[in-house]
């Protein structure tokens, strides 16, 4: 099964072989069908995005499920944003958070992340910003790019925690170095106004530069007006 499904990733990219994406989908059903769950997990995505069969949400969470179950974390995740966000299924936010919290409580940094976004907007759940600030400090601790952001985040608002601008801006720093575009454009915000720490008109430029290449419109018009 493990073997079928790797071959599968294969054929689908085209990694080493001819591109083939029928052949991609028969070897993950097979594999799917004898109760693997990385290619109940693919299958999912290949119905959810419609690779190669006619994208159907409904088959998606069905397979999702399948892996779910099995405990596989990429799987309860994207179980839980189908109950989230009404995909496939009614829309059910509690549920939603028992996906999430499985992963997490397995240690995944997005699942912790997803899981203190529910806490946070109080989704599912009660709303607890301290909670949320805890689940985000797990993932954030785990080099989790939008967790160290969301925690930065918690820490510029004095949201759930005590507001500390120097500590906003480390999270905010791990997570811009990481590439992440929301994190770079907050950090170049605190440089260019001097919030909480030195202000710093020529880093801000940098890092507004290095969020608008990859489109934040935020960063974009920041930096024409600078």
């Amino acid at each position: 099964g493990d073997a079928q499904n790797d071959l599968a990733i294969c054929y689908e990219n085209g990694w080493g072989v001819g591109r083939d994406v029928p052949r991609a989908l028969a070897l993950y059903q097979q594999a799917a069908d004898q109760g693997f769950a990385s290619a109940q997990y693919n299958l999912g995505l290949c119905y959810e995005e419609g690779t190669g069969v006619t994208k159907s949400k409904a088959k998606a969470v069905e397979w999702y499920r399948k892996a779910a179950e099995q405990g596989m974390t990429s799987a309860q995740i994207n179980l839980g944003l189908m109950y989230e966000n009404g995909d496939g299924v009614p829309e059910d936010c509690t549920e939603a958070v028992k996906w999430y919290r499985m992963a997490a409580d397995q240690g995944s940094p997005k699942g912790q992340c997803r899981l203190a976004y529910m806490y946070d907007c109080g989704k599912g759940v009660a709303a607890d910003k301290a909670e949320a600030v805890r689940w985000y400090r797990k993932s954030a601790e785990q080099g989790y790019a939008r967790g160290q952001f969301c925690l930065g985040y918690m820490y510029d608002e004095g949201k759930g925690v005590a507001q500390d601008k120097r500590e906003a801006e480390q999270w905010y720093r791990k997570a811009a170095e990481q590439n992440y575009a929301s994190a770079q454009f907050n950090l170049a915000l605190m440089y260019a106004h001097g919030d909480g720490i030195k202000q710093d008109k020529a880093e801000a430029v940098e890092w507004y530069r290095r969020a608008a290449e990859q489109g934040h419109a935020g960063a974009q018009l920041n930096l024409g007006i600078m």
